[in-house]
C-alpha cells in the first residue's frame, strides 16, 4: 500500500477550536468559588456541570451579592451539579491479586459519547479506562501503563477502543491533552501514543494511526523550523550547536483550573516572580506528569522556584526518539520511503543529541537551557534512554550503577530528595518501575531489573493484603502508602493495576 505525500497533506489540518475551560467560562464566579475554598479539592468545581447556560448563571451571579458563604454555596448548589468521588471497591475476599485486577477493569471503564452543555468533560467515541478516585476522566500517559495490564487480562477489545479514542483526540484538537477535560487542552503529557498505538492488533488502522502520530509529532515540534541556535518556541528548543530537542510547556499562563487556589496563593506569596512565568512553569510540570518534583525546583525544595520550561528533559526527548522511530517503521510498512527516511533521520539526530548533551558523564539528566549543559540532578528519569534504546552500552552500564541507590525494599524511588512533593523520595510510581525494568532488561542488566520487579510486586501485594486496594503511589522505602503533593493518595488505580498485572504475567 502506498502512503504518499499527497495523502499526508491532511496531517497538519487545523484542529477544532478548543472549548473554553470552567475558569474561562465563569470568570469571577469561578475565582470566588476557588479562592474561598468552597470545596477542599479545587478539582471538584472544575468538574461540576452547570444546570443552565453560563451566560444566564453569570447574569444572576452579578446580581446576587453572594460572594461569601453560605450564599455562595447556595448559589453554586442551585446552578451546578457537583460531582462525587465513589470509593474504590476493596476486595474483602482477598482474591489473588491477578483475579482482583482483572475484576477492576469493568469498574474503571467509562463511556461518554455525549456531555451536557457547559461541562468540562470531553466526549470520546469509544470506551475508556479511568485511573480512579478523583481522576474521573481518561488521562494520557497513565493510559499506556494501564493498557499493559488491560491487554494481559485478555481485553484487547478495550485496548482497540482506547487507541481509537486517543486518535480521535488528535484529529479533533491536534494533540492529546493531559486528560479529557477542557481545562487540560492547553497541554499534553509525555508522548506515549506511539506505544499505545503499538498495542493495536488491527493492521487495517495502521495508515490512520501513522497519520495521527505525524500530527502529534508536528504539535511537539511546532515552531522548530524557524528557531536559531539557543532559541526556544513553545515545546521546541534548538541548542547552541543546532541540535533540536523538546521541553515541556503549556499554552496558558494562568492558574490551573483544577488547582486554581493553590496556584494563585503561591503566586501571591512569590511577588519576586512574574505570575505568568510561575503559572507556566507549574503547568509545564503538569504536562511532564511529574507534578511536582524537586527535579524542577531551582532550590530543590520550594515550589516557588519551579523552572520546568528551562529544561530539555531526558524522558521527553527519549520518548520523542521512540515516536520518530515508530513513524519511520510504520511508513516503511506503508511503502512511503520519503516519510520513513525523514523520520529515521530525525530519530538518529535526536539520539546523537541525547548521548552528547543529556549525558553528564555519570548518568542521563535534563539539559539546563540556561547553563547549556546537562545538570547533576539524579532521578529515575535517567532510565528513559535505556527504555527507548538510545543509550550506548557504556552509558547503559553506568546508568544501572547510578540507579542502584534508588532501589528500596518496595521498588524504585523517584528521586533521592525528600522534598515533600509526591514525585520525590520516598515515593515510587508504577510507570517508572516499568520504564526502568524494561530499560535495564533491554541492555542485559537483568539482576537489577529483577530486583526492582520483585520489590515492587511485594510492595503492592503488602498493601493489597492490608487494605484490599491498589494505590496511585507507594512509599517504597517502608512499603506503605505514598504521600505528599496537592491531594491525598488515590486508590483505584489504573497504572498500578496495569504495571502490576503486566509484571506478574512476565514472571518466569
Amino acid at each position: 500500500m502506498r502512503y504518499g505525500l499527497l495523502a499526508l497533506s491532511t496531517v497538519l489540518v487545523a484542529a477544532s477550536p478548543a472549548p473554553r475551560s470552567p475558569a474561562q467560562l465563569f470568570g469571577p464566579l469561578y475565582k470566588a468559588v476557588q479562592m474561598r475554598g468552597l470545596f477542599p479539592d479545587s478539582k471538584t468545581f472544575a468538574d461540576a456541570t452547570p444546570k443552565r447556560p453560563a451566560k444566564a448563571i453569570l447574569a444572576d451571579y452579578a446580581k446576587c451579592r453572594c460572594d461569601a458563604e453560605p450564599a455562595l454555596r447556595q448559589f453554586v448548589e442551585t446552578n451546578f451539579t457537583i460531582p462525587t468521588t465513589p470509593a474504590a471497591r476493596a476486595s474483602t475476599e482477598r482474591l489473588t491479586l491477578t483475579v482482583h485486577i482483572d475484576a477492576l477493569w469493568p469498574q474503571l471503564t467509562r463511556t461518554q459519547t455525549t456531555v451536557p452543555a457547559g461541562s468540562s468533560a470531553l466526549t470520546l467515541p469509544k470506551r475508556y479506562v479511568v485511573p480512579g478516585g478523583r481522576f474521573r476522566e481518561m488521562y494520557y500517559w497513565d493510559s499506556y501503563f494501564t493498557l499493559l495490564g488491560v491487554q494481559r487480562s485478555g481485553r484487547q477489545d478495550l485496548v482497540e477502543d482506547m487507541v481509537v479514542d486517543f486518535g480521535n483526540l488528535i484529529d479533533r484538537y491536534g494533540h492529546i491533552p493531559n486528560g479529557t477535560r477542557t481545562y487540560y487542552l492547553s497541554r499534553s503529557q509525555p508522548p506515549v501514543f506511539y506505544l499505545i498505538a503499538g498495542l493495536s492488533r488491527d493492521p487495517k488502522t495502521l495508515a490512520n494511526r501513522t497519520r495521527q502520530l505525524r500530527a502529534e509529532h508536528a504539535f511537539w515540534m511546532a515552531g522548530a523550523d524557524t528557531l536559531k541556535p539557543g532559541q526556544q518556541s513553545r515545546r521546541a528548543v534548538r541548542l547552541l550547536d543546532g541540535a533540536l530537542l523538546n521541553r515541556y510547556w503549556d499554552d496558558r499562563a494562568d492558574p490551573r483550573d483544577e488547582s486554581y487556589r493553590e496556584d494563585a496563593e503561591l503566586a501571591d506569596r512569590t511577588p519576586s516572580r512574574s505570575r505568568g512565568e510561575l503559572f507556566r512553569d507549574l503547568r509545564a510540570a503538569a504536562e511532564s506528569g511529574w507534578d511536582f518534583s524537586s527535579r524542577w525546583l531551582a532550590d530543590g525544595r520550594t515550589l516557588a522556584t519551579i523552572r520546568t520550561t528551562r529544561f530539555a528533559p531526558v524522558d521527553l526527548n527519549s520518548l520523542m526518539v521512540g515516536m520518530e522511530q515508530a513513524i519511520a517503521a510504520n511508513c516503511r510498512t506503508l511503502g512511503d520511503t520519503a516519510c520513513a527516511t525523514s523520520y529515521a533521520a530525525r530519530a538518529t539526530a535526536r539520539t546523537a543529541a541525547i548521548r552528547k548533551h543529556l549525558w553528564n558523564g555519570r548518568f542521563f539528566a535534563d539539559y539546563d537551557l540556561d547553563t547549556n549543559r546537562a545538570n547533576d540532578f539524579a532521578s529515575a528519569a535517567m532510565a528513559f534512554p535505556l527504555f527507548a534504546k538510545v543509550a550506548t552500552p557504556d552509558q547503559a552500564k553506568a546508568t544501572a550503577t547510578a540507579l542502584r541507590p534508588f532501589v528500596g525494599e518496595g521498588g524504585l524511588r523517584t528521586t533521592l530528595i525528600g522534598s515533600g512533593q509526591q514525585w520525590d523520595d520516598p515515593n515510587g510510581w508504577a510507570p517508572l518501575q516499568w520504564v526502568s525494568i524494561e530499560g535495564l532488561r533491554g541492555y542485559g542488566e537483568t539482576a537489577l531489573a529483577d530486583q526492582i520487579t520483585m520489590a515492587w510486586l511485594a510492595s503492592v501485594d503488602r498493601e493489597y493484603q492490608a487494605s484490599g486496594k491498589l494505590l496511585e503511589k507507594y512509599d517504597v522505602v517502608e512499603r506503605k502508602p505514598g504521600g505528599g503533593g496537592e491531594y491525598p493518595n488515590q486508590d483505584g488505580f489504573g497504572w498500578t493495576n496495569g504495571v502490576t498485572r503486566a509484571l506478574m504475567a512476565g514472571r518466569p
